[in-house]
């Protein structure tokens, strides 16, 4: 079976697109969410990709974290980039050759463009097939002018033929390490692109159109326009909304799983998997959401596959129809009702494990409790109930 993994070039300053706050643009804020955050949904979510790597400037390593804090587990750890985007590259390449499985194709990504897609994605892989290197390419459709050095026009350049290389690019694994590699021992630092390398080293490189929109953010305008760009999206999808409710009893055991989160309690919660009310609550409201159905219909409780599972698996399940729908989780929301174990001091922590299975930041997660003043089951401390909410955003 064949390989691909993807390479997030983001060590890069941006110096052109900084502002006042000193942060490099690749994780500056776009419509709410870091840029680099839009890559890091794309590859860890496309089915075709098998691992994903981020390349990036260890100084910046809180703003990574923050960044990609909703894909921590679909992507492999962070490698350290070089003085240019060339020495970059190369460094994800080998981090992949060192894994000991090296992918049979890999792409090449700025994180500075966040409006790549999936289906140009599977293009440039699809690709491969026939050609050793592919890359996302937008015809030139301006008349070209070359100056001189005063900045007055010495001739028109004929554009037939011109095309604005863009990235993702896509190679044969070995073919474009072995180019990096040569390169480098030859001394060559000065390629702006892996398909300016791969020419150089003889391999045919396909150009696949990209459309309009793949664009590369370089100055500070270029984020007012992208924010733009996503506010007229928006009316191209319709906001969803499901909710879901689940109860579990209490058992003799030493903790209970809420969230995501293992919290040390007299007890334990009854159940076929890891009975975490929490997650099953909100994994019936994602389906509920796109209406595919409920969590016992996708992880009966008759299979044997799912004793003692962890609940987390249901959830990652749910978000993955989601984006396979085309869609994005805007938010989601826990309310639990128990009488004990407190929530709060497990708050964050559940925020964050929310957050991470979904691909979604913890800002976009709410977790609630409350009691039930002594009234029910659930009062007399039977067991703990769950309540949950999602909002998904779904092509139009």
């Amino acid at each position: 079976m064949t390989t691909t993994a993807a390479i997030i070039v983001a060590a890069g300053r941006g110096t052109r697109a900084r502002g006042a706050g000193e942060v490099p643009k690749q994780y500056q804020q776009l419509a709410g969410e870091p840029v680099l955050a839009y890559s890091a949904r794309l590859f860890t979510g496309h089915p075709q990709i098998a691992v994903t790597v981020v390349v990036y400037n260890p100084e910046d390593a809180a703003l990574y974290e923050q960044a990609t804090a909703g894909f921590r587990s679909r992507l492999a750890a962070p490698v350290n980039g070089g003085a240019t985007r060339q020495e970059s590259v190369r460094a994800g390449l080998e981090a992949l050759a060192a894994a000991g499985t090296s992918p049979d194709h890999v792409l090449i990504h700025d994180a500075a463009r966040p409006f790549s897609t999936a289906p140009l994605v599977s293009d440039l892989i699809a690709a491969l097939a026939e050609w050793p290197g592919a890359i996302a390419a937008e015809p030139v459709s301006d008349t070209l002018k070359r100056a001189s050095g005063d900045g007055t026009i010495t001739r028109t350049v004929d554009r037939e033929g011109l095309w604005r290389a863009q990235t993702p690019q896509a190679f044969r694994f070995a073919d474009i390490l072995a180019a990096h590699r040569r390169a480098a021992s030859e001394g060559r630092t000065d390629f702006t692109d892996d398909a300016g390398l791969a020419e150089w080293v003889g391999l045919p490189v396909k150009l696949v159109c990209s459309g309009t929109q793949n664009m590369k953010l370089t100055t500070p305008s270029d984020l007012v326009l992208a924010e733009r760009l996503l506010a007229s999206q928006s009316s191209a999808f319709e906001p969803r909304h499901g909710t879901g409710f689940d109860v579990h009893r209490f058992a003799p055991g030493d903790h209970v799983w809420l969230c995501g989160v293992a919290i040390p309690h007299t007890q334990r919660l009854e159940g076929h998997s890891d009975a975490d009310v929490g997650l099953h609550a909100l994994t019936d409201a994602l389906l509920g959401a796109i209406g595919d159905g409920d969590i016992g219909q996708h992880f009966p409780p008759s299979d044997e596959r799912w004793r003692g599972a962890a609940s987390r698996i249901f959830l990652e399940d749910a978000a993955d129809r989601v984006r396979k729908r085309g869609g994005r989780i805007v938010n989601v929301d826990v309310t639990f009702l128990c009488e004990a174990p407190k929530i709060g001091p497990h708050r964050t922590a559940m925020r964050a494990a929310v957050g991470e299975a979904l691909g979604i930041g913890p800002e976009r997660v709410g977790i609630k409790a409350t009691t039930m003043e002594g009234l029910g089951f659930i009062g007399r401390g039977e067991g703990i109930a769950a309540m949950a909410s999602a909002s998904v955003l779904l092509p139009a």
